[in-house]
Parts: C-alpha cells; structure tokens; sequence
C-alpha cells in the first residue's frame, strides 16, 4: 500500500476551518492527517460537519494544546488508545474535532484498520490539501458508490460499523459488497458485546437521516435490528391495520410518513413536498404553527443527539407495550430526559384521537404531557397516514388535521389561557386567608382553582376565594 499523495479524480473542497486549521499546524509542523469521513465529504462537495485527525503520537497532548489555541473545550475519550474529542463552537452549530493516535506503526496502519474504504483516505494537514492519500482506493469505491470494508476482518472486529454501513449505504446510495454484507450478518450477533453507547449513537444517526425507513428496512434484513431492539421481533405477528400486511410494515410506514412531516415543517421543505397529498393538507392546516414546531422539533438531546432521531424512534416503538418501549429506552442508554419524553411521546399519541376540543379536555392533555404532546400530535398524524395508506379520504384527513389543529392552537397560542393561567393564589395565600393546613387538601383547591379559570367561571382573586370557601 502506498501512502504517496495524488491529485485525486475530482477537487477537494475544504471549508475555511480547514484551511485555517492547517495554517495554523504549518507553524507547529507536527505531522497531522485528516482522516475518515471529513476526507469522504471533501471529496463528495458535502459539509463537513465532523473532522478526525490522525497523529503519530501523543494525541491528548495535541488536542490540548489545539484547545488552548482555538479556546474550546477538550474530552478525553480513551486514554489508553490516546483519543480525545475537542468541541469549536462556531456561529451556530459546535463542531467536534477527534484527534487520534494511529492505529498501528503508520498511517498506512491506520487507514488499513478502518472501516470501509471510503472512509479510508486522508489528506496531509503539512502538505498539499488539494492532494488525496487512498491507499485502498477509496476513491475509486465513492465514486463507484461501493461499501467495501478495508480488511477481512474490519466488521468482525467491530460489529458495530455493521450499522454505519447501512446508514451509508442508504445516504450514499451505495451497495454493500457480497462479502462486506456477509460479515456483517455473521457478526450481527456480537454487536452485543461492544459498548452500548457506540450502538446508541450509530442507531440514532441512521433514525437521524434521510429515509430512515429504507435504512430499517435494511437493518432489519441484515439481521441487526433484531440484536439493537429486539423488541421489535414480535411486530410482524400484528396487524394493526386492514391496510398493511404486519405491524412491521406498519412501522416502516409510519416512519416514513412521520419523516414526510417532518420535512414538511422543516426549513428543508421544497414545493415538491408540499405537493404531495396528504403533506400538502399538512402545509395548509398547520403552517400558522410551523416556526414554532421546527422550533421544537430543532431541540438537541445530550451529546448533540437530535430531537429528530427521538421523533423517529418514537416512531419505531409506538406499537410496543409500555415495557418494552421503557426497555429499548433502557437498553440505548438514553438520557433521563430523552426517556421520559420518548415514553410521554408513545403515550400521547394514543390519547390524541381521544381528547376533546373543549377546554379542559385540551387542559389535562397539555398538563399530563406538556411538550411532548406535540410529538404526540405528529406521531397521531403519521399513524393515521399509515394506517390509512394509499386508502386515505380527503374529508377524512382534514378532520384528522382539524382536531390537530385546534390542540395545537390551545398549546402555541391560548397557553396562558387553556393550559397555564396565571395563578389568582398560591398555596401560602390559602394558608394565611383561610387558616388552612399545608397538604394534600391546598392542591387539590388550587387545581380547582385553575380548572375553573380554564372554564371561564372565574377571574379575579376575590372569586377563587368564593370557590374555595364553597368546598370547605
């Protein structure tokens, strides 16, 4: 394998962190590589939203030294392997350098030992970044839009890049080799035994991704899914719809749909999104409410795990029990944050086609589930659309994306007037005017007090008391 640099078959396009980056190492001439799926997206003219740096040694001694300079902030991820993350916050978004020791004696070492060889080019950060380093014709692969692991044994020492050749595939719109797809279903089975953290965050970034339903699909055929989540084995045996064949098929479907409503509301939507059916209604009905649903929907989870891919997921246990879904929470090592709301989501859905449009039916549900009887909301519409399918009726659907509707508006508009009026008094009032006890007895009045100001029935401090006074 030569590590020579060439000109590669098309320009690399850098970013201006890139090129500045590398004025900067020019001065401290300590050999550096950028490496993995910076070099890839280079080459492909995408954003490089991510950069990995490769060094011949002492790493966390470089990235500290990087964080000091560029005033970021460092984690050392693995001392013994001498890896450490250095976090650039930009204008409005953090980029995350990873700065490694090679993977063996060499670079050539180093790239042997990855993945695929697509993500196994480089580009000297001291010489020409014009030049591609590909001693595994990495080159030749991306343009060719092939997965092809870099040795033999790349999957089986890391079952876990099983599912980022899946994601790949599917956003590159790439093949899978025969023999790189081989390891992966002979391995699928060990992925339990690596971190489940490192599953956690290659899962989320497929349920992150474009088409996340394709991405399943094949996860599911490879035979992964069922070692990530292996709840969902049971899905095929239901029938949740006369329209679909299993529950497999009807979470696939409304995955897809959910995704559909999600680039609806996106910044990302184009007219030919909104051209479609039933997400053109969508636009209609609810586009009075789309910057604060992307808003919402734009919402980071720890370690910059995006709502989306929470949404998705949500997406992919609704038709669990509640144990299950609390067990693949659980299991992917999420967040007690992201749990409680992927819980709260699944629940919600299923209470949105039975809330009232009064207020106080709006009032409990926006109380029991608070923002996450949104997601709840756009979780009710892919269900329908998938339950629906390509049998889907016009007047239907708009009743469906009225009652929507007019739950949203309680939550984004009437707020302060359906689902959190301003309190007329507090407990301690209750206490000091009435000479009543601290308990349970001054919620359940204030409760009152709030539901009858939902209502309507009152206004001003004087008539909470005359409430009160009347269920002593």
């Amino acid at each position: 394998m030569t590590v020579t640099p060439r000109m590669p078959k098309r320009p690399l396009w850098w970013s201006d962190f890139i090129l500045d980056l590398q004025d900067l190492l020019l001065q401290w001439r300590t050999p550096c590589y950028i490496v993995g799926g910076a070099v890839r997206d280079a080459w492909l003219h995408y954003p490089i939203q991510d950069i990995d740096l490769a060094v011949p040694e002492d790493a966390i001694g470089f990235a500290k030294r990087l964080t000091n300079i560029l005033k970021a902030d460092i984690y050392i991820m693995d001392e013994a392997r001498d890896v450490a993350r250095v976090w650039v916050k930009q204008a409005d978004t953090t980029l995350h350098i990873d700065i490694a020791r090679f993977r063996g004696q060499t670079l050539a070492d180093d790239l042997a030992d990855r993945d695929f060889t697509i993500n196994a080019m480089a580009a000297d950060l001291l010489g020409d970044l014009n030049q591609l380093i590909d001693p595994l014709n990495g080159e030749t692969d991306l343009a060719d839009k092939l997965i092809r692991q870099c040795n033999p044994h790349s999957i089986q020492n890391d079952p876990v890049r099983g599912i980022r050749a899946v994601r790949q595939s599917v956003g590159l719109s790439a093949k899978i080799l025969p023999d790189t797809l081989s390891a992966i279903r002979t391995y699928a089975g060990d992925i339990g035994k690596t971190s489940p953290e490192r599953v956690r965050d290659e899962f989320v970034k497929l349920l992150g991704m474009s088409r996340p339903q394709s991405a399943l699909r094949i996860l599911e055929a490879v035979g992964l899914l069922r070692h990530i989540i292996p709840q969902t084995t049971g899905l095929r045996s239901l029938t949740p719809s006369p329209h679909t064949e299993n529950g497999w098929s009807h979470t696939l479907l409304t995955i897809e749909k959910l995704h559909g409503i999600y680039l609806t509301i996106s910044p990302q939507r184009t007219d030919s999104t909104a051209a479609v059916f039933d997400l053109g209604m969508i636009v209609t009905a609810l586009d009075i409410y789309r910057r604060q649903l992307q808003t919402h929907i734009a919402h980071q989870w720890a370690n910059d795990r995006p709502h989306q891919a929470l949404l998705m997921l949500g997406g992919l246990i609704h038709l669990l029990s509640v144990e299950d879904a609390d067990a693949v929470a659980t299991s992917l090592r999420l967040s007690n944050d992201e749990k409680k709301r992927l819980m709260r989501m699944v629940s919600a859905y299923r209470d949105v086609p039975n809330t009232g449009t009064d207020a106080l039916s709006l009032h409990y549900f926006w109380r029991k589930y608070a923002d996450a009887g949104i997601d709840g909301c756009l979780l009710a519409m892919a269900y329908y659309l998938a339950h629906e399918n390509i049998h889907i009726q016009q007047d239907d659907w708009l009743k469906q994306l009225e009652h929507i509707q007019i739950m949203l508006n309680a939550y984004f508009i009437r707020y302060e007037e359906i689902i959190n009026p301003p309190p007329l008094l507090t407990g301690d009032d209750l206490v000091a005017q009435l000479g009543l006890s601290p308990g349970k007895q001054i919620g359940k009045l204030l409760t009152l007090i709030r539901e009858a100001q939902v209502l309507g029935k009152i206004a001003t401090v004087d008539d909470a008391l005359a409430l009160v006074k009347t269920h002593l």
